[in-house]
């Protein structure tokens, strides 16, 4: 075929055009999220064969980077009291896997925890003395201590637990969310991600944006990260001298050379693009509201503790995750660092538990004021555990401890969440789970359920495989915590 004209090199439809038009229908998808609607919806709204009834509408993930230690928070093991500076046997360790940490120590310690637990609620849940709000709200919640992971250094273990493969590339639990559900507000992302300073003295793990990402899937379904500091999303602002007006007569200009460049290349993406431009316009008024805690009762305020009304830290986090939700977003997610205690644990992990103690049982409380727990999902967690040996010296009231994915703990409350209930079992070491084991994988196919959608259908193709937040291996929804 020869092309002669301009009119006849566009009439021609390109290999790439042909393919990039059938994928039309993925940016489609994309699109109707924006307007609130899942893909995977009927022409009604009615949800699709990949949702169940669901119990949540939204959910906002508390995320404790570096790995809280179980046995100092929810896991007690007062045996351990008689082992201290005793060696951990090695039938207990029976030859697991170490990290380069400690690997080489000559002995192996148990340091058992100095933390007072004591019951608390109807159920008799048993919380530590560093967590006295929390302890106030257990009959809300139900605590898994019985988790588990084969990840055991913090990166490929968090990038695991956020996006179910410990490579990077996948998509996050939230741009799942974002994908299957949509969003309750055209003004706000589906996904919005807060970083939390945290005071603990030692530096913390990286947190990279593919922690959020949408790996495969189109990239409007990215976690949107707010600053704490300037613009709450980069270049909200109009420069000096554009107004509002112009901005929105530059941005239909740039939607039209979209709009033509999709009709000449048929990707997917080119909607995904000007569907973020809309966003960030519309953005630049509901991110300051959002973000403007003027209309907070005092009551309120002083409920999530005296650091809510700086930006940045976990409590003014909280509160804007309960504004957000209030306002239709599917799925926050508040990152709090500096949980990395493999020395000075004693000095570092009361002040971490310092910063998320009020602010999180105040979250709790404050959508189950508003009647909004019935339909909010809360998780609290990390991406593993800590070992009931010591790293590095050990005395009576200080103590390190490695890393360690053959069990810990995690919370849930909320939305069809069966509170006051405590579930799966571990050794006296706290070393390996005696009963009913939770792996990540059970971990996110209960949120994907609670929210509607079943763990096992919601994938998207690529390269000639059904991708799936879960993955390939089996994973089963948690029942035992449901009401």
């Amino acid at each position: 075929m020869s092309m002669n004209t301009l009119d006849d090199y566009k009439s021609f439809e390109t290999r790439r055009q042909f393919f990039g038009k059938s994928a039309a229908g993925l940016g489609s998808a994309a699109l109707a999220s924006l307007m609130g609607k899942s893909p995977f919806a009927g022409a009604a709204g009615d949800p699709g064969p990949h949702h169940y009834a669901p119990k949540a509408k939204r959910a906002i993930y508390l995320f404790m980077s570096g790995a809280p230690s179980q046995i100092d928070l929810w896991d007690p093991k007062p045996t351990m009291n008689e082992w201290y500076d005793k060696d951990l046997p090695d039938e207990i360790r029976n030859g697991q896997r170490l990290t380069t940490m400690t690997s080489k120590q000559k002995r192996f310690p148990v340091a058992p925890s100095i933390y007072k637990f004591s019951q608390q609620g109807q159920a008799g849940t048993p919380v530590s003395e560093l967590l006295p709000h929390t302890a106030k709200m257990v009959d809300d919640i139900a605590v898994v201590r019985s988790m588990w992971t084969e990840a055991i250094n913090h990166d490929p273990a968090i990038t695991y637990i956020q996006t179910g493969n410990q490579i990077p590339g996948r998509p996050s639990l939230g741009a799942w969310l974002s994908y299957g559900l949509g969003s309750e507000n055209e003004n706000l992302p589906a996904f919005v991600v807060l970083n939390s300073t945290w005071s603990s003295k030692r530096d913390a793990q990286a947190l990279y944006q593919r922690l959020w990402g949408a790996g495969i899937l189109p990239s409007k379904h990215q976690g949107v990260a707010l600053r704490s500091q300037g613009d709450p999303v980069l270049y909200l602002s109009d420069p000096k001298g554009v107004s509002r007006d112009v901005r929105r007569t530059m941005l239909d200009g740039l939607n039209q050379l979209n709009e033509q460049h999709f009709e000449e290349a048929g990707d997917p993406e080119t909607h995904t693009r000007i569907s973020q431009y809309e966003m960030a316009f519309r953005m630049q008024s509901s991110v300051p509201e959002l973000t403007d805690l003027s209309s907070e009762p005092k009551h309120i305020l002083d409920m999530y503790g005296p650091d809510v009304t700086t930006p940045g830290t976990f409590a003014y986090n909280c509160l804007l995750a309960r504004r957000m939700a209030e306002r239709g977003v599917r799925f926050s997610q508040i990152f709090h660092r500096g949980w990395d205690q493999h020395g000075n644990l004693t000095g570092d992990l009361p002040l971490q538990c310092q910063d998320i103690d009020q602010p999180s049982w105040a979250l709790v409380q404050d959508l189950k004021m508003r009647g909004m727990l019935d339909d909010t999902l809360v998780v609290w967690g990390g991406e593993f555990g800590r070992t009931i040996y010591c790293q590095g010296g050990l005395s009576k009231t200080n103590y390190g401890r490695d890393h360690h994915p053959r069990c810990f703990s995690v919370w849930m409350a909320g939305a069809g969440v069966k509170g006051g209930t405590v579930y799966g079992e571990t050794d006296e070491f706290c070393y390996n789970i005696t009963k009913d084991p939770v792996h990540i994988r059970d971990l996110n196919a209960t949120i994907l359920h609670l929210l509607g959608l079943n763990h096992q259908k919601l994938s998207v193709k690529h390269r000639g495989l059904d991708v799936k937040l879960t993955g390939v291996e089996e994973a089963h929804v948690v029942k035992g915590i449901l009401s």
